[in-house]
């Protein structure tokens, strides 16, 4: 429950108090200055407060979007004001330098410093009138305007894939509403879509037509939940930062496990063995995502220093002017929406060797195409990179005690840390290639890897390519373990290298959400805990020298199921802590490639 002082005369036929308590709020009445100070004074500390002048006209939706989203400490709409407990002192203080009014205090709290969020109304009416006239003028605006259409409307988001918008949005947010009207939370549909997805795979793991017939639709069923849960914490408000974190990471573990579900289909079905393109397509599609991380990490308040004038960047904003381009270039990336279409389709009317073939050659030209562009842009632009975006880029790295210990600021900047990145990574994969398994020669390439990665982030990763290190380390880490497995060529090598996978993949996706949701990364003991991209490369290469091939596989899963519970048992303590102790509410309105 939360508290909402009315403050002022209570204006006959007003439906002010009925909204507010419909919106969750214990309404007070505060005739003047001193009742409305006394009110505020003895609200409970750990509630929501907020302060509405009882003259206020408009939509409920707008008092709604003012007074009630979770991730602002301090909200403000005309003749509405709401503060958390963490800005309660600094609203108290405005109320007694200012008086009650909600307007006057919103605007003492900014000139104070406070950081004071005022939503988009749009078409939404929120005014506070101060004549018969003009209250009659806003209340025929008010009914004007059909507020559930634009809160329909706006649960949408804004800027979306061609599938998800044109063949998912146009029911899902209904069904986002049913779920809202029957007290449902984005937390629940979150879990249903994750539970569809895993039923998905399981069907595609029988390895028959009806099994993969029912698993495409699954797919699509489970997608459709995956828009729901989102556009259900927009049309509520219903944001919090366990949501986004099981949101984001539900996805990945979706379809990951579907992924694993195809290749035991293809197994059970034929005998045909398609481990190494689960793989891969695991590897492409979570490098895919490394980038948009890091690129966005490196650019989210970098200062740009001049304006993107190159070429490059005139033909992009030309396509842009034309309304089709815009919609064929966001389909040229395979966003979730077009990927998970595109697996469902193939599942049901292919096999599951001929969809990872598809799979993988859409994904690969996706990632040149969204690769190239931003290393053009980043050439092309130039930019003073913050401390806190050099900071992410490290954390994002993922550099144990190995690389991260022995060599400090020998290296020089410009483009010399994803030079040296590149290089190490290309000479690991391409020796892990060319070798056969048991070689010492890869682990004689693993452990210069780890000095030329030592020398990548000896110093700030503060130069316009630095970005590029990270992916360069995942490539590096995760194709190594892919080429061993399969080099090995026995039984359960794959499957326990995809296992190995999965657990690692997880600990940096989890590491991308800390620091999207501004908890900072992971703490070092967890990193060095688990090795670093650099320790259990090292690790690998070293088993794959010394065991027999028949021994590999258990050590891959020995080493998989340590990650795992190492980095789900951190993972799960922090983001249960941080939803009890009220971290800041965060909800991530674009969708990673």
């Amino acid at each position: 429950m939360s508290t909402a002082i009315v403050t002022g005369q209570p204006v006959p036929g007003s439906s002010l108090e009925g909204d507010l308590r419909d919106l969750g709020f214990d309404v007070r009445l505060a005739p003047d200055a001193a009742d409305a100070e006394a009110a505020l004074a003895s609200a409970p500390g750990d509630q929501r407060v907020a302060v509405v002048d009882a003259g206020f006209v408009g939509h409920v939706h707008a008092l709604r979007l003012g007074l009630t989203d979770p991730r602002f400490p301090v909200s403000a709409i005309p003749g509405a004001l709401t503060a958390q407990p963490t800005a309660r002192q600094a609203l108290q203080r405005a109320v007694e330098e200012t008086g009650p009014a909600p307007d006057a205090a919103a605007e003492s709290l900014a000139a104070a410093g406070t950081d004071v969020h005022r939503p988009e109304l749009g078409e939404l009416v929120a005014a506070v009138p101060t004549d018969p006239q003009t209250r009659n003028e806003a209340r025929q605006a008010v009914a004007a305007v059909d507020d559930e259409a634009i809160r329909l409307r706006t649960a949408v988001k804004a800027r979306d894939g061609f599938f998800t918008t044109y063949c998912i949005s146009p029911y899902s947010r209904y069904i986002a509403r049913w779920c809202a009207r029957r007290g449902l939370t984005p937390n629940q549909v979150t879990t249903a879509s994750l539970l569809t997805a895993l039923i998905a795979a399981g069907c595609a793991a029988t390895g028959t037509r009806v099994g993969f017939v029912g698993a495409g639709i699954l797919l699509l069923c489970s997608f459709v939940l995956d828009c729901t849960d989102g556009q259900l914490a927009r049309y509520s408000l219903q944001y919090s930062t366990l949501g986004a974190w099981l949101d984001a990471t539900f996805d990945r573990a979706k379809e990951y496990a579907y992924y694993a579900g195809l290749a035991l289909g293809a197994a059970n079905a034929t005998g045909d063995d398609v481990w190494a393109l689960a793989l891969g397509a695991m590897v492409l599609q979570t490098c895919r995502h490394v980038v948009d991380f890091s690129f966005n990490e490196a650019h989210a308040d970098s200062i740009v220093a001049t304006a993107n004038t190159s070429p490059t960047a005139a033909l992009s904003d030309k396509l842009d002017s034309v309304g089709w381009t815009v919609w064929v270039r966001r389909m040229i990336v395979l966003p979730i929406g077009e990927r998970w279409a595109l697996i469902a389709i193939l599942t049901a009317l292919t096999t599951p060797r001929i969809t990872f073939y598809v799979l993988l050659v859409g994904c690969a030209l996706a990632a040149c195409y969204t690769t190239a562009g931003r290393v053009l842009r980043s050439l092309t632009r130039k930019a003073h990179r913050t401390p806190r975006a050099a900071q992410a880029l490290a954390d994002l790295a993922d550099t144990g005690l190995l690389a991260g210990g022995t060599i400090r600021k020998l290296r020089g900047g410009g483009y010399t840390a994803p030079l040296l990145a590149a290089v190490a990574a290309a000479l690991l994969v391409i020796t892990a290639a060319i070798c056969g398994y048991g070689s010492w020669s890869v682990f004689a390439a693993a452990c210069v890897y780890v000095i030329l990665a030592s020398l990548a982030v000896s110093g700030p990763l503060t130069g316009p390519l630095d970005w590029l290190v990270p992916p360069l380390f995942r490539a590096a880490e995760y194709g190594t373990v892919l080429l061993l497995a399969a080099k090995a060529d026995v039984q359960g090598a794959l499957p326990a290298a995809f296992g190995l996978v999965a657990a690692v993949a997880y600990h940096h996706y989890d590491t991308v959400y800390r620091i999207r949701g501004g908890t900072g990364a992971p703490p070092r003991w967890l990193v060095h805990a688990i090795g670093g991209h650099d320790g259990r490369t090292l690790l690998v290469t070293l088993l794959a020298a010394l065991l027999a091939t028949t021994d590999f596989p258990l050590a891959l899963t020995a080493l998989a199921v340590l990650v795992a519970l190492v980095v789900l048992a951190e993972s799960i303590r922090f983001w249960v802590a941080s939803a009890r102790r009220g971290a800041p509410a965060v909800h991530d309105e674009g969708e990673p490639a």
